[in-house]
């Protein structure tokens, strides 16, 4: 453990009896017992720690004005190791306890809880041996749940009933959700951990996020303050093993009105998923853009469209990808607000211009000067 000479220049520690001073080995060195660290000669206790054999090992506590704040373990690494406590602190009465938790080595591990200063539980969150939090449970000042957590197990009993809130104990029912003004802010429903939909809501009450889950995939829709749905996305669940992943195969975004402007399609594969399509509106509902990503002659490529605000076709040509950019290949048409072809462009496969002709309305062309 190391310690600043600053943070002691105003404390008085000693070790059964005897001065010491933390910033200076030589004079711990050797020494065995608890050392005491007090707010100046006779001052409240500020601090507590175990030394063994001149080594700072043990339990280490920290007081706030003579009350118990913190308190630990640490092994012979300097790492905190095993049962760590905090408390409110409060003097001239119960010192309420806020947080509890086990540690490995720094990492935390098993069950941890807070407390709120009126002794209600706060939060209880299972960490794996990697320190993961795997399960959790969240509660309001007065003890009703605003936050779930579930894992592929029961993990938080006795101080939260996960194994039925996360249908581990057969069936599966819809739990409440609420605020910490008392209002519900939405429902969860879990399947042997598994969610399988949730419905969070703004304070207003209308919806803020909409999940619907299965075992092959879900949807997820998202909505403004209004309660007018802003994105929405579809995703599948992959499996290759005993390993499993979740691929999004369509993402759709919606203006305030709740008018579509944008969507992408993934087409799933080996590793992750393939941009398939991607299209835009304008806010009058008419289509504005497409991209079809497509194979050119067993190369990479995409067919770009393009469109009028009142929905006729605007472009139309097809690309090759080429490194970071593209080349135009094959036909390229541009059209009139009406619908006509105004310009046609031929391409050969090296993207030279072969023939560039302007159409006029009784079919006639003429060659755009080169």
């Amino acid at each position: 453990m190391l310690f600043s000479a600053s943070s002691y220049a105003q404390r008085a520690c000693n070790i059964n009896g005897q001065s010491v001073n933390p910033d200076n080995g030589h004079t711990t060195a050797g020494k065995t017992g608890l050392m005491k660290c007090r707010s100046g000669e006779g001052g409240p206790l500020v601090r507590e720690q175990e030394i063994q054999n001149g080594v700072f090992m043990g339990v280490v506590r920290f007081y706030k004005e003579g009350v118990l704040e913190r308190e630990y373990s640490v092994n012979e690494k300097g790492n905190r190791d095993g049962r760590l406590r905090e408390f409110a602190a409060t003097a001239g009465g119960n010192n309420q306890l806020l947080r509890e938790e086990t540690l490995r080595n720094s990492t935390t591990v098993g069950i941890a809880r807070n407390w709120y200063a009126s002794g209600q539980l706060k939060q209880v969150t299972f960490h794996n041996d990697e320190g993961r939090g795997e399960a959790s449970a969240e509660f309001t000042a007065d003890g009703k749940l605003t936050d779930l957590r579930c894992a592929s197990r029961a993990q938080l009993a006795p101080h939260a009933n996960d194994a039925q809130w996360c249908g581990h104990s057969g069936g599966s029912a819809p739990v409440t959700l609420f605020a910490a003004d008392g209002k519900t802010r939405g429902t969860v429903t879990h399947e042997r951990g598994q969610l399988r939909k949730s419905e969070l809501l703004w304070s207003s009450g209308k919806p803020r996020q909409q999940i619907e889950a299965s075992a092959k995939g879900g949807t997820d829709r998202q909505f403004s303050e209004a309660g007018v749905k802003r994105r929405e996305t579809e995703w599948i669940v992959q499996s290759s093993g005993d390993a499993s992943r979740r691929i999004t195969v369509v993402d759709r975004e919606f203006h305030d009105s709740g008018a579509p402007v944008r969507e992408r399609r993934w087409t799933p594969a080996e590793r992750g998923a393939d941009l398939q399509v991607e299209q835009r509106w304008y806010l009058n509902g008419q289509p504005r853009d497409k991209q079809e990503f497509i194979a050119v002659e067993g190369r990479p490529g995409q067919r770009d469209t393009r469109y009028h605000d009142n929905g006729q076709l605007s472009f139309e040509g097809v690309y090759v990808h080429e490194g970071r950019g593209q080349q135009a290949v094959g036909i390229h048409k541009t059209y009139d607000a009406k619908g006509r072809v105004a310009r046609e462009r031929v391409l050969d496969e090296a993207g030279a211009v072969t023939r560039d002709d302007e159409l006029f309305e009784d079919g006639s062309r003429k060659a755009y000067s080169r």
